[in-house]
């Protein structure tokens, strides 16, 4: 919701991605796309500010997954953690395809298609982030060959004012004469500071720093929330694919009945047996859920077994409904009248295809394949 009207976001059903764990039986995937965007609008995504599409509505992330494929080393799919991961925790279903293990390289080209800067994530899924830096570093190392490029990085130079052209040139010369890491990020710096520069201006002088190639493909940033990992109801990833999360728009007594039931401390087998809160998933929540007050009451009741977990679970539950509520109200609207929904979406996908589109075009010059 910061974001939002922070930076442009772009926010986009990944119903391709849902494909790779149920290509057999997709029937769900339509009304889960629909339900989901109307889980952000109920949250608070404003359509004014943010681009909401969905992903198989732009055909170009499916073109650069497939140019990207040629380049990318099977060795880096294969290494990354959460490919073993759900292997493991999915094994009732048949994850041996490509679509499963070239899941994370589709992920790549959903995020650098639009040159993003940061993409919002929980920690596990770091790692993925890594690996598309790695993979715009290595398309641009094969691919960054623009025609007149000294010659478009000087008219850039230029862009930046006599006095930051000035330092710039000389932070250049220092890094590439003598190797100065501190000239380097003072001059990244700077480029990050200078507003008046366009994506792609700042991309080359980026790249004329450095003395490398046209940047094509932008190395995008992993942006951690403060929770950036909670607990699923049984302890482990909270996934959907795992029948361990919470919805935004459960109903209350369905709430209730999740929490209530999540396993806590191993060591608390009866009533009167103390606990440790660091070993209860139920505590995650408190992290993210409660006041201080209500934390130490937590705390101070486990290790103490003053209070039951029962008891330890209804603030946990009374804040996650209280948090729901007005979601519940504002997604009603668009229950009532579909077509609202729709035209959001229509609109987002036009203006995401645009942007789509114009990475596209520079990426097939620089593998020639423009064709006149």
């Amino acid at each position: 919701m910061r974001l939002q009207s922070e930076l442009p976001c772009l926010f986009f059903v990944a119903d391709w991605h849902a494909l790779t764990t149920h290509y057999d039986d997709p029937s769900v995937i339509e009304t889960s796309t629909w339900d989901m965007l109307i889980d952000w609008l109920a949250a608070g995504v404003d359509p004014s500010q943010a681009t909401l599409f969905i992903q198989s509505k732009v055909p170009e992330h499916a073109e650069l997954h497939l140019l990207l494929s040629m380049a990318t080393p099977l060795g880096w799919l294969e290494r990354v953690p959460t490919y073993k991961d759900q292997q493991e925790k999915l094994a009732d279903r048949d994850l041996a395809t490509y679509g499963f293990l070239g899941y994370p390289l589709l992920q790549a080209a959903d995020v650098l298609i639009y040159r993003a800067s940061q993409v919002p994530v929980g920690d596990d899924q770091v790692p993925h982030i890594e690996m598309m830096r790695e993979i715009a570093r290595r398309f641009n190392h094969l691919y960054g060959k623009e025609k007149g490029f000294e010659v478009k990085a000087q008219e850039a130079v230029k862009k930046l004012g006599s006095k930051r052209a000035k330092l710039y040139n000389e932070l250049r010369t220092q890094f590439q004469q003598q190797g100065s890491e501190s000239a380097l990020e003072q001059a990244k710096a700077m480029l990050d500071d200078a507003q008046n520069l366009s994506m792609i201006d700042r991309e080359r002088l980026f790249g004329f720093l450095e003395g490398s190639r046209k940047l094509i493909l932008s190395e995008p940033q992993a942006l951690l929330t403060e929770s950036s990992r909670l607990p699923g109801l049984d302890g482990q990833k909270m996934s959907k694919s795992y029948g361990n999360a919470i919805a935004l728009r459960e109903e209350k007594d369905v709430v209730a009945k999740k929490v209530r039931t999540m396993p806590t401390d191993p060591a608390r087998v009866r009533r009167t047996d103390p606990g440790d809160p660091d070993k209860c998933p139920v505590w995650q929540f408190h992290v993210v859920y409660s006041d201080n007050a209500t934390r130490e009451w937590a705390a101070k009741g486990c290790r103490s077994a003053g209070i039951g977990c029962l008891e330890c679970k209804q603030p946990v539950i009374d804040a996650i409904v209280r948090e729901q509520e007005p979601m519940h109200e504002r997604a009603q609207q668009y229950l009532d009248d579909p077509s609202l929904v729709r035209a959001i979406v229509a609109d987002g996908c036009d203006h995401a295809r645009k942007l789509a589109q114009d990475t596209m075009r520079d990426v097939r010059e620089a593998m020639g394949l423009s064709y006149s």
